[in-house]
């Protein structure tokens, strides 16, 4: 399965150059669109910590300053940067890196243009192509990019080219860069070896894309732990309890893989909404994603790494 997954948002759109060929034409082929975020993001029982930082968000557009890719996997609803803010303020977040969604391809001016605009509050994930130059990489790196993702998921792109993953992620890792990646369920196992030979360090999104009904003692998310305490340069995001959760609203039946991911590896866990929220079954409200982490907070983690 491993060579019939990989690629997706970061490696297969070398047809679509940084800032250049990204269609706004309408495509000839029938494109799912996905559902808007919650327009009332409830003000959260829990307050976060001061200068607390969402780690996976996104922006949609709008589309007449940052076109859609042709080849997009699925049309978003606008999410623009305005509505980002918003949201942020009304859940009390201060910080956040934004990752460049697959709609964009790889013109990643909606994550820089955002990071210009933050004041330093803002950093980004862009999706790269094997035939950006040095220049390309160095000029997203000044923009505020510190990493790239891959997205090994089917409907996210199809079938990669493992060399031009290869290539790009030395690419990456000899400017400092750490590398997104975004799994099929159930696959972790498969690419343990690969993520452990990688010579940068990595994260993994949301949770592994566990899935809560399969329960603690499902083979993938023991793959996932076992990765998690062997190998330091793995990173894991609690994100996404709303696609991991079997059960709905209010998604608690995903809280304890996360608490178990955090009590595992308490230093190397990160946080992040997702908003806003691409591809879910039900869309969460983000208040209420934010209510779950007193409920999944490790109490062997300290104050330092709470914040």
């Amino acid at each position: 399965m491993l060579a019939a997954v990989v690629g997706g948002a970061a490696c297969a759109r070398s047809a679509h150059a940084q800032g250049g060929q990204a269609a706004s034409s309408a495509p000839t082929r029938a494109i799912p669109t996905i559902d808007p975020p919650d327009p009332n993001p409830k003000v959260p029982a829990f307050k976060l910590p001061p200068k607390a930082c969402d780690t996976h968000t996104h922006i949609f557009g709008p589309a007449s300053r940052y076109p859609f890719a042709a080849n997009r996997p699925y049309n978003a609803p606008e999410a623009p940067l305005e509505s980002f803010r918003a949201v942020h303020e009304k859940i009390g977040v201060e910080r956040c890196v934004i990752v460049n969604a697959t709609v964009h391809g790889t013109d990643n001016r909606v994550v820089t243009d955002a990071i210009a605009q933050s004041g330093g509050a803002y950093k980004g994930i862009a999706n790269l192509s094997d035939d950006m130059s040095d220049q390309d990489l160095m000029a997203l790196d000044k923009g505020g990019i510190r990493g790239c993702r891959f997205a090994f998921l089917k409907r996210l792109g199809g079938v990669g080219d493992m060399n031009k993953f290869s290539r790009i992620v030395h690419r990456v890792a000899e400017i400092g860069w750490h590398v997104d990646v975004y799994f099929e369920a159930g696959t972790i196992g498969e690419f343990a070896g690969l993520l452990r030979a990688l010579p940068a360090p990595y994260v993994i999104d949301h949770m592994g894309t566990v899935q809560a009904a399969k329960g603690l003692d499902d083979p993938a998310f023991k793959a996932l732990l076992d990765l998690q305490t062997s190998d330091e340069k793995c990173w894991v995001k609690i994100t996404g309890l709303e696609r991991a959760s079997a059960g709905g609203k209010p998604f608690d039946d995903s809280v304890p893989f996360a608490k178990r991911l955090i009590d595992n590896a308490p230093d190397r866990v990160l946080w992040g909404t997702d908003w806003p929220h691409p591809n879910v079954k039900m869309m969460p409200n983000d208040g209420e994603i934010v209510d779950l982490i007193p409920l999944a907070r490790s109490c062997n983690s300290t104050q330092a790494s709470r914040r």
